[in-house]
């Protein structure tokens, strides 16, 4: 690829608003007529209810399926012989950001359009053309880069203040990497999640998401922990899941998301949310740079007040066992990983002693 081939990419379309679940059909109608939806098992009959009798009641079909819980090979391929079966002709993904990425693969394999509705707002999925695959075991294993965007992101507001308030949070830290991976990227002209080079303007979006997180992400959260939606919501729901997937996917990852992926075969930390492993990836990302103590400060502050957890203890790791972590180091520094990105180099020594710092600094916080 060359040097000088920039990139721009999002969904053909992103629509926020309420009652979008029971209008279903009027934002799929255009892409096909037998609707194939993976749903998570909370919402699965609410969705049978809802967006099954706005698709049939405009004479169209839906076929309903139960995502298995985790985004793995296995997993996309039983939803691709399902799809096959019932002939649909168009893919829905209605859940978190597992069932999200195993919609876009099942699409993407069959060919088939696909649209997005997320539950919960704890990561940018939604909006990227990748898609994140695990392990049967929930470890890490490969990001499978799609050649489009979703046709079609739906943002009930509603719907996703109303899911539990540490979802919304993982969010918030999912998208307050953002600006700092594509700084870092920018930098570094290195590749963005199209394998293109880091374009000004998804710099730009990635910036604006970082003001809009600062500017709304604690009221947002108080009232998200009520399950109320405000206009503060409203604005914290386009940047986390919006403007974080566009910044990221046009300005590109770095150190933040390649810590958090090798974090996740730390077994003590399999509970913890991708937003939060990527929040501590970030402060991880911000002592490799050596940052300001005014910019710590302040992402610092975020993170305390949105309750994001900030130490590894926080995240579950009851027990800092050195190998683990210097295994973690090694992975993030793996060839083909984001940590490729900075804008010098960086060996595993270096992660394993920004990860300890950083956990230091954290704690000092508390």
């Amino acid at each position: 690829m060359s040097h000088f081939v920039r990139s721009v990419t999002s969904p053909k379309k992103f629509i926020s608003g309420h009652n979008l679940l029971s209008d279903l059909n009027e934002y799929i109608k255009a892409f096909g007529d037998h609707a194939y939806v993976i749903c998570d098992e909370f919402i699965l009959e609410r969705a049978k209810k809802e967006a099954g009798s706005s698709i049939e009641g405009a004479g169209n079909k839906a076929t309903f399926e139960k995502f298995n819980y985790e985004c793995t090979q296995e997993e996309i391929n039983r939803n691709r012989e399902l799809a096959r079966k019932a002939g649909a002709n168009i893919i829905v993904g209605i859940g978190g950001g597992k069932t999200l990425d195993t919609a876009k693969a099942t699409a993407y394999y069959e060919k088939l359009p696909v649209v997005i509705f997320p539950t919960i707002a704890s990561t940018d999925a939604p909006c990227t053309a990748l898609a994140v695959i695990y392990n049967k075991d929930g470890s890490f294993d490969q990001y499978l880069f799609l050649p489009s965007n979703p046709d079609v992101v739906l943002a009930d507001t509603a719907i996703l203040a109303s899911a539990p308030s540490r979802f919304f949070a993982a969010g918030i830290g999912d998208a307050l990497a953002t600006y700092f991976e594509a700084r870092a990227c920018y930098a570094s002209n290195g590749d963005n999640l199209v394998l293109m080079k880091p374009s000004t303007t998804g710099l730009g979006i990635s910036r604006l998401c970082y003001e809009a997180l600062l500017k709304n992400a604690v009221k947002a959260k108080r009232a998200v922990d009520q399950k109320l939606y405000t206009r503060a919501v409203e604005e914290t729901i386009e940047a986390t899941i919006y403007l974080s997937g566009v910044g990221a996917e046009s300005g590109g990852l770095a150190a933040a998301h390649a810590i958090h992926n090798g974090m996740t075969a730390v077994p003590s930390l399999h509970k913890a949310q991708h937003g939060e492993k990527v929040t501590f990836g970030l402060l991880a990302q911000l002592v490799l740079e050596n940052a300001s103590n005014e910019e710590l400060e302040t992402v610092i502050k975020l993170i305390k007040d949105v309750d994001l957890p900030l130490t590894l203890a926080d995240l579950g790791c009851t027990e800092f066992i050195e190998s683990e972590w210097r295994q973690v180091a090694e992975a993030a520094c793996a060839e083909g990983d984001t940590m490729g990105n900075m804008p010098f180099p960086v060996t595993p020594e270096d992660v394993y002693n920004a990860i300890v710092v950083a956990n230091s600094l954290a704690e000092s916080y508390k």
